[in-house]
């Protein structure tokens, strides 16, 4: 298979830009042409080999900032949302999606803003939603969509919250000591009761009361949550004026967003958890059990470890719940998830909820080709009484089969038989694959042939792709 091509001109001129470097100083350190450098930046030509090595040599720059970013998430919620039947067809083609997230990024930010509202508009019609009467306001991204965006283009790694967050638990044996000092030196007492909520702070009482019924990870997380909003409430705003979002909910709601952030990140500091992270080879289990935390934390913690400059293996992350629907999703692999709709029906975070407690292992590959290591788990969250709901949600993790190398959970599994890998794909509205017995519904992009006389995995066949 020929090596892909980079064009990453957005990344060059982001790097350049932090160096505080003219083009031509930036050239010349590179060892470079002028005009070569230009093309590259506007991507008429790909970033070579010789730049590559001179960004590392010159610079020390994490080479692999080229290759991830916004450009694969772009160019996936793009294609899903130009897949749209709303959209004339024949669809934009692949390389002409990659140069629109590559030189137009704020004009793809801007079209897949203006898809969401349609959608939004449309399902609320079709619904006869009682916001049709509210105005403006069926126009606006919902707080939540609006917020999970947010973090999936800041890659899930959040620089200044995480340093902050390090830099509390710096030297800590003890993070439940540091908390309750912290505590101690602000006036509040720390109080635990029988109560349903799992966290309540009384600003007049000065008392954070945690529920008893939480498991002992969850009440130390909403501690350290509590700890953030009290302690770098001016971090936080800060933060949120970059976003610039668009209502007051979802600012609201990346605050606490924010905050559970800062918790992760003190109760796993970056530096410490990467080292352990790799010294166990990601094994979960022993990771919880050394920081205290639980089974999805570290997962969710795993999948953060972008600093640049000492960046972790990039992992996925995903949980959902028993309707199959994704209710956290972030992926520093090429891997997107489907912004509408649920995942895969293939994929192996469906079937953890049938061996409760047990990591189920897949080896994967996606309609592009990639392969991918995947893991799951179900983790059930009970309510702390016989008659209270048991929440139950299954948690995905993997990573380009590259790195499967540095997991454990890899070690038995025959990672160069091609056979061994199961097809997955994002959503059945964007996928091309033609066979799948699991697929519930066509394809938007592609066409379809009935046949009245001929019947086979699916009524209908779908036409070869074009291109």
């Amino acid at each position: 298979m020929a090596a892909t091509k980079l064009y990453a001109g957005a990344k060059l001129r982001e790097i350049r830009t932090r160096l505080q470097l003219t083009q031509k100083e930036f050239a010349a350190r590179l060892g470079i042409s002028l005009p070569y450098l230009n093309q590259m930046e506007n991507n008429n030509r790909p970033v070579s080999t010789a730049a590559v090595l001179a960004l590392a040599r010159e610079f020390g720059t994490d080479v692999t900032e080229l290759a991830t970013g916004d450009g694969e998430r772009m160019v996936s919620d793009l294609r899903e949302a130009l897949a749209d039947p709303v959209f004339p067809a024949p669809p934009p083609t692949l390389a002409e999606l990659r140069l629109v997230a590559s030189n137009a990024p704020g004009v793809a930010r801007a079209l897949l803003a203006l898809h969401r509202a349609y959608r939004q508009s449309h399902e609320r019609l079709a619904s006869l939603d009682e916001a049709l009467g509210r105005g403006d306001s069926t126009l606006r991204p919902s707080p939540w969509e609006e917020v999970r965006d947010f973090f999936h283009y800041c890659d899930n790694y959040i620089d200044a919250v995480d340093r902050a967050a390090e830099y509390f638990a710096q030297d800590a044996d003890d993070i439940d000591m540091r908390a309750a000092e912290r505590l101690e030196a602000l006036g509040i007492r720390l109080q635990l009761s029988d109560l349903p909520t799992v966290r309540y702070f009384d600003p007049e009482a000065r008392t954070l009361t945690l529920s008893t019924r939480q498991a002992p990870s969850t009440r130390r997380f909403q501690v350290l949550h509590q700890l953030a909003l009290l302690t770098r409430d001016e971090l936080l705003e800060a933060t949120l004026d970059l976003a610039r979002f668009q209502s007051i909910e979802a600012r609201a709601i990346a605050k606490i967003g924010l905050a559970n952030y800062f918790a992760g990140a003190a109760l796993m500091p970056y530096s410490r958890f990467l080292t352990a992270a790799r010294e166990t080879r990601h094994d979960l289990e022993e990771l919880a059990d050394a920081f205290g935390a639980s089974i999805e934390q570290v997962a969710h913690r795993l999948s953060t470890l972008q600093r640049p400059g000492a960046k972790g293996v990039p992992f996925f992350f995903v949980r959902v719940d028993q309707a199959g629907t994704i209710t956290k999703r972030h992926s520093a692999t090429r891997l997107q998830f489907a912004r509408y709709g649920g995942a895969c029906p293939l994929w192996n975070v469906h079937r953890a909820f049938e061996t409760p407690g047990q990591f189920l292992r897949q080896l994967a590959e996606t309609p592009d080709g990639v392969r991918y290591f995947c893991l799951a788990r179900e983790v059930s969250k009970p309510g702390g009484s016989f008659r209270a709901p048991v929440r139950r949600y299954a948690i995905g993790l993997g990573c380009e089969i590259r790195h499967a190398g540095a997991l454990t959970y890899a070690d038995d599994l025959d990672l160069a038989n091609p056979h061994a890998f199961e097809p997955i794909g994002i959503s059945c509205r964007i996928c091309a694959r033609r066979d799948c017995h699991q697929r519930s519904v066509p394809p938007l992009e592609q066409a379809l042939r009935i046949d009245p006389n001929r019947r086979g995995l699916l009524p209908y066949a779908i036409e070869q792709e074009q291109g």
